[in-house]
């Protein structure tokens, strides 16, 4: 069963020019490509770092696995999507990025293990995580600098999907 939950959550993949070393860098640093605020270490494993974005994410994540260019694993121990009936949806999830060079290209294949399309959070989750994976993440790699809210694209989505949760608890 656990094979099923993997094989149907989100999943990304992402190619670049830059060396696996370079690419476990960037994931370790997501305070330059997601936007919002961070307490804790997000390099170290064992680790728990904190994270929150408004008033409409709040979710803490275990560092569970770093293994230098090649994968970093956070287990999600505590979440509170304010724009969700069922606030801690993400409780118990895993959010893994695996490395692999795939001859002159580094591969990235983020998967978010446990959000599946049958869970509320699917579609704006799966937009949040399309933008930060494939766009910010991928501008932090290839160029330094992420792109976290560019024009506020990930606010305006985050907002959308707050106000259907609000019209679908009516």
């Amino acid at each position: 069963m656990k094979n099923d939950k993997k094989s149907a959550s989100l999943t990304y993949t992402i190619e670049v020019d830059q060396t696996p070393e370079q690419v476990f860098r960037a994931i370790n640093d997501p305070r330059a490509w997601w936007a919002g605020e961070f307490e804790g270490k997000t390099d170290v494993l064992g680790a728990e770092f904190t994270y929150r974005y408004k008033q409409m994410h709040h979710s803490t994540q275990k560092i569970t696995e770093l293994v230098p260019g090649k994968r970093v694993a956070w287990h999600v121990t505590d979440s509170n999507l304010s724009f969700l009936r069922d606030k801690a949806e993400w409780n118990g999830t895993d959010i893994t990025f695996d490395i692999a060079r795939k001859g002159a290209k580094t591969e990235v294949r983020f998967t978010h293990v446990g959000l599946v399309p049958a869970i509320e959070c699917y579609g704006a989750c799966s937009g949040a995580w399309g933008f930060l994976v494939k766009e910010s993440l991928r501008s932090l790699i290839a160029t330094g600098t992420g792109v976290p809210h560019p024009g506020g694209r990930l606010s305006k989505a985050a907002g959308m999907d707050e106000q259907r949760a609000r019209e679908a608890q009516r």
